[in-house]
């Protein structure tokens, strides 16, 4: 048997539910550039067709690194696996069933580099979240979490036109005074960005534009929250994210 297996053996699992986002994978990376012998004792799991049962992230990274192979024990081959248990397999091997004892980590860990080694270090007040207050936090997501209604427009029988969508006054005023000024360049295109914040939208028009626009426009402005259909979809895609204040004032004014 060989020694190393090569990198293009292992098939990704077209099927698998994890994902990694940037930071996270970025993380994982320097993980295994660090201490590689990690895989070792906790190599990638495949099928007896190499198609990647727990490790498909890890995979990524390797390939991300430059590796073309790597040594045979990095790979455990499950040839066992019924086809009923691979899946089970997959959901079990990515689930976490315990969690971080917080004040354990804080006392006993704090000498250790947690954050280099991939662990989210909360702060103090995620630890009192997660600890004692756990019950009110709970109580305060539902409540501030809680379904609203949003301001209903109605929308007219006529389509506007663009420039009466926005009034942009303040911003073409402030990107005047931003050209005319000495300031080095890197600081003028950063102020020139921070002026587009100043543009004033007109959403009971934007929805008449909605109504009258065909299927592509009226995607592209649902997901540029231009309109929001449904407030579920919008929590989903990151557009909201409630405050207290920003409930209580949103409520004052809509009810």
């Amino acid at each position: 048997m060989s020694d190393t297996i090569k990198l293009s053996k292992l098939k990704p699992n077209p099927n698998n539910p994890r994902v990694i986002r940037d930071h996270k994978f970025k993380q994982l990376c320097k993980s295994i550039e660090d201490f590689p012998k990690m895989m070792r004792h906790r190599p990638i799991v495949v099928d007896a067709d190499y198609v990647i049962l727990g490790g498909n992230m890890r995979l990524r990274a390797l390939q991300f690194l430059g590796f073309k192979e790597i040594p045979a024990d990095w790979v455990s081959v499950a040839s066992e696996f019924t086809e009923d248990e691979k899946p089970e397999f997959v959901i079990k091997d990515n689930t976490n069933f315990g969690e971080w004892d917080n004040e354990a980590l804080a006392n006993e860990w704090d000498d250790k580099p947690l954050e280099e080694w991939g662990h989210d270090v909360p702060t103090w007040d995620e630890s009192e979240l997660e600890g004692n207050k756990i019950e009110d936090s709970e109580k305060e997501y539902n409540e501030y979490s809680k379904k609203i209604d949003a301001p209903i427009y109605e929308p007219k029988n006529e389509k506007p036109k663009i420039i009466d969508l926005f009034d942009d006054t303040k911003t073409k005023s402030l990107l005047s005074d931003i050209e005319s000024s000495n300031i080095d360049k890197e600081t003028k295109d950063f102020l020139k960005h921070a002026a587009q914040r100043h543009r004033i939208f007109d959403f009971s028009k934007i929805a008449d534009l909605y109504a009258h626009s065909d299927k592509e426009v009226q995607k592209l402005m649902e997901d540029s929250a231009l309109v929001i259909i449904d407030f579920d979809s919008a929590i989903r895609n990151g557009f909201i994210n409630l405050s207290k204040d920003i409930l209580n004032e949103y409520e004052k004014q809509y009810g």
